[in-house]
């Protein structure tokens, strides 16, 4: 079986940083591209950031360019959110998500989900 599991959220102040691990197990881990979504209150969920199995290749939407950061321990099976400058609109349960070899921003191309972590930035 599976399992993504989430940890490093919580609350922090505009401004603070945070940084967000995803432990795989069960995942021939260097063969997926890794994924952080998010979804805010009454919000869809939203594609984050992803990187390619090699490390190679990242993507992150517009928002978080230049504060957030992706990387992996492919020797660890974990993957990584360095989350700078938080802002209020940075607050949403994360998710990390799996996807068998190429990259994609799309949250239904993803094979396998975290159960999500909780960040919540204040003014």
């Amino acid at each position: 079986q599976v399992l993504l599991v989430e940890s490093g959220g919580g609350s922090v102040q505009a401004g603070d940083s945070l940084r967000l691990s995803c432990a795989a197990s069960s995942l021939t881990f260097g063969s997926y591209t890794m994924g952080w979504f998010r979804q805010a209150p009454g919000k869809e969920r939203e594609f984050v950031a992803s990187i390619t199995w090699t490390g190679g290749s990242t993507s992150y939407r517009d928002s978080v360019k230049g504060r957030f950061t992706i990387s992996r321990d492919n020797a660890k099976n974990t993957v990584y959110l360095q989350m700078n400058s938080l802002t209020p609109e940075d607050t949403a349960i994360y998710y990390c998500a799996a996807r068998w070899w190429s990259a994609s921003r799309g949250q239904y191309n993803y094979d396998y989900w975290g159960q999500g972590t909780q960040v919540t930035v204040s003014s």
